[in-house]
């Protein structure tokens, strides 16, 4: 590879486990700042790399895009073994690493898509009051079913060592309704993801993309 990785995401958002995910490695990367919410401008810089118009997405030094986070992450962490972020293809844990990955991704993130801007699919004002409600209680009930079936290894979801998917579970536990409903629907999770937040090799990171300002458990 040439040189360093180009993340596009913005501060709070998916893109934070990717660059939490590079710094644990150790790689050389910059960010480039894309708040597709923010504006119309924006998301259309966006498009220009990522018709999808989301973030993140993660150029790669050979030169190819990436998208998708649990792609992204599942990537650099197979990349990367060295850093131990995801168990190797023959490991006894690499099933439950995929599992867990797609999971999150597939059952959680995905729905803020449509919590993120409501009226994308909300056919009215009352109608958006609907979907935040079910789709809260759809998070809830994920995070619930994942606290029933992955129970943690060690101190991470995987065992001693940080994971991608720790990385993954911290940055998403994050968002609306955020940690303290987190906490009740997933309270052994809940104590992965605060070793998470303490980790020293992130504290940088952390102050600076996703900090822990007042209030912010919700």
């Amino acid at each position: 590879m040439g040189g360093g990785y180009v993340v596009y995401g913005a501060a709070g958002s998916g893109s934070v486990a990717v660059e939490a995910a590079l710094t644990l490695i150790g790689a050389p990367y910059e960010v480039v700042e894309r708040q597709t919410w923010a504006d119309e401008a924006a998301a259309e810089a966006m498009a220009r790399v990522n018709p999808m118009r989301q973030v993140p997405a993660l150029a790669l030094p050979s030169g190819e895009l990436m998208t998708e986070s649990a792609a992204i992450l599942t990537w650099l962490a197979d990349s990367h073994p060295a850093a131990g972020l995801a168990p190797g293809v023959d490991s006894p844990l690499r099933p439950r690493f995929l599992r867990w990955m797609s999971y999150v991704s597939a059952q959680i993130y995905s729905l803020y898509w449509v919590r993120d801007d409501i009226t994308r699919l909300a056919a009215d004002q009352a109608h958006e009051a609907v979907l935040r409600e079910r789709t809260a209680a759809r998070i809830e009930h994920c995070w619930r079913m994942m606290e029933a079936q992955a129970e943690p290894a060690g101190r991470f979801l995987l065992g001693e060592e940080i994971s991608a998917l720790d990385l993954y579970v911290t940055v998403v536990s994050r968002w609306g309704p955020r940690r303290k409903g987190f906490y009740v629907a997933a309270p052994r999770l809940g104590e992965v993801v605060r070793r998470v937040d303490a980790e020293p090799r992130l504290g940088d990171l952390w102050a600076q993309r996703f900090p822990f300002t007042e209030g912010w458990e919700g």
